[in-house]
């Protein structure tokens, strides 16, 4: 591509006002390449310049690079100026906790962030070095700061890197303040002309410590004998969980070598996000040959926690979200001291919840998905959870996901059925005879063409399918719901990626047999994910 006016005099603009040597140095290297006729540095410039990098609901997110759309010094100072801005117009000045997690530039990029909310009159407390967002969450909400900064990408790939915003209370931002927010950054000015202050203190050790006793306290059973393996994922978890699980009794607890230590890198997997295929087969490796009860995988902040099992047939595998939600619900359903208990999951998550909610006694809710949304969910929370391995166990004390807390409760049921000669898949298999089998699955479907995607929604809402009842959640979210006699399909473009999403869900009731409950639920949703597939790959008209 030819390198046009307005762009290279973007980047001699964006260059004369970063503050940083290095990132000028970069972006200088790649607008004299793009002047120079290179037409792959002029496709680089131009997306570098296409920022500003989107201030979304949770904060911001990208790769590590010079320029606008790119997570850099300049445009975490730029963001943390308009985020100051907008928390003095609201009358929040206070106490803003800011930490960090190992990936590229989180060390300078919280440094900068720090020194921006100090000039600005702020007291700023740095957490001691890289820890888990939950710690963040933590201190926020018990300590009644104004806000929370986490510099961390969570589960993106190791390009990346990112910037978490926690309001009062310790949760995630919401709309209007996520739009307000992404305004008051577009009022400020150049990076180089924010002032800068190192009147920040860092937190001590004592402070970090109080939530590891809150999340030691969190078991209600005694049985501790339980060999645990746990992966970090290359991520800043690992030694916050293993220190956890140990005073809260789990002492036999082996990490995977090879992933226990932060690494930006994250050389042995190619994504690190336990979601993703084979992201986990180090940790199933060392369960087997541990002879373990229990896997744990953490992603690389630690906000969320997968848990893996052996099988019937003696394998290993991951349990899918829903399964440990459901699993977790149950356990804190069955221990909690609430009068008016309150369980929440999304609309994308299985059914299961409400049914086991009833059975206790309890109240449900659904919300539109991410954990911004759910821990809004009403008064008296107890529990939450989500299908992408997002939990929260102790909403009172972390008001978002957090994959730590998730671990110990874990090790808490799993030691408890231990003892009674039972284990996870004989706890699910309770549930699946006590409130019917329900079993979930998901279509995925990338595009390059994103307007294919609104076609495709509009062609479902135009003409739903026969044999479902139809329901558009619009305006609150871009989603439909299509539910029939034991079935339901929730449909909704990706938020985060160019994709169209189908969460898919049978319930099976099970008078018996059920293995063979199992079975006739397996074909429906195997006939069901054919007829969904087929659906949304119709050709638009």
């Amino acid at each position: 591509m030819s390198l046009s006016p307005a762009l290279r005099d973007a980047a001699f603009r964006w260059i004369a006002d970063d503050p940083d040597p290095d990132t000028r140095t970069e972006l200088q290297g790649v607008l004299a390449r793009a002047m120079a006729g290179d037409a792959a540095a002029g496709e680089d410039l131009a997306d570098r310049m296409a920022g500003p990098l989107a201030f979304g609901t949770a904060g911001l997110r990208g790769p590590v690079r010079a320029g606008p759309n790119g997570m850099n010094r300049a445009v975490v100072t730029r963001t943390t100026a308009g985020l100051a801005a907008w928390l003095k117009a609201n009358d929040r000045v206070g106490t803003v906790f800011v930490g960090r997690d190992a990936r590229h530039g989180s060390e300078a990029f919280a440094a900068a962030g720090a020194g921006v909310l100090a000039a600005e009159g702020f007291t700023v407390r740095v957490l001691p070095g890289p820890l888990p967002t939950p710690v963040l969450a933590f201190l926020v909400r018990t300590r009644n700061a104004v806000a929370g900064v986490q510099i961390t990408a969570s589960h993106n790939p190791p390009a990346d890197n990112g910037y978490k915003l926690y309001l009062e209370g310790g949760g995630q931002i919401v709309p209007p303040a996520d739009r307000e927010i992404e305004a008051a950054i577009r009022a400020v000015p150049a990076a180089v002309s924010v002032p800068l202050s190192d009147e920040h203190e860092t937190v001590p050790d004592a402070e970090v410590d109080g939530y590891l006793e809150r999340v030691a306290s969190l078991p209600r059973g005694v049985a501790r004998d339980l060999r645990v393996v746990l992966t970090p994922m290359h991520g800043v978890g690992g030694a916050t969980a293993v220190e956890a699980l140990r005073r809260a009794g789990f002492t036999d607890v082996r990490v995977v070598r090879e992933q226990a230590v932060p690494d930006p890198d994250f050389p042995t997997v190619a994504f690190p996000n336990p979601e993703e295929p084979g992201a986990a087969d180090r940790l199933l490796e060392l369960a087997a040959a541990a002879d373990a009860d229990l896997a744990i995988a953490l992603d690389p902040d630690a906000d969320r926690c997968a848990l893996g099992v052996r099988g019937r047939d003696g394998s290993w595998r991951m349990l899918r979200g829903d399964e440990t939600g459901v699993l977790l619900g149950s356990l804190v359903l069955s221990t909690s001291d609430a009068p008016d208990p309150l369980v929440a999951t999304t609309i994308v998550s299985s059914s299961l919840l409400r049914s086991i909610a009833a059975a206790h006694g309890a109240r449900y809710a659904e919300t539109l998905t991410g954990f911004k949304w759910l821990v809004r969910a009403g008064e008296g929370l107890v529990f939450a959870y989500e299908e992408a391995l997002g939990t929260c166990v102790d909403p009172g004390y972390v008001n978002d996901k957090d994959g730590i807390s998730a671990a110990v409760v874990a090790c808490d049921l799993a030691a408890g059925l231990k003892a009674t000669g039972r284990d996870l898949l004989d706890a699910l298999d309770q549930l699946a005879v006590d409130h019917g089998l329900h079993l979930t699955d998901q279509v995925s479907l990338r595009f390059t063409d994103l307007s294919r995607i609104g076609e495709l929604m509009a062609r479902l809402r135009a003409e739903p399918p026969a044999g479902f009842a139809f329901e558009d959640l619009l305006p609150e979210a871009d989603v439909v719901r299509l539910t029939g006699s034991g079935v339901r399909v929730v449909v909704r473009p990706s938020g985060t990626e160019p994709k169209l999403k189908a969460y898919l869900e049978v319930v099976e009731p099970v008078s018996g047999d059920l293995s063979a409950a199992r079975s006739r639920a397996a074909d429906r949703l195997a006939e069901l994910r054919a007829q969904v597939s087929g659906l949304l790959t119709l050709t638009p008209r």
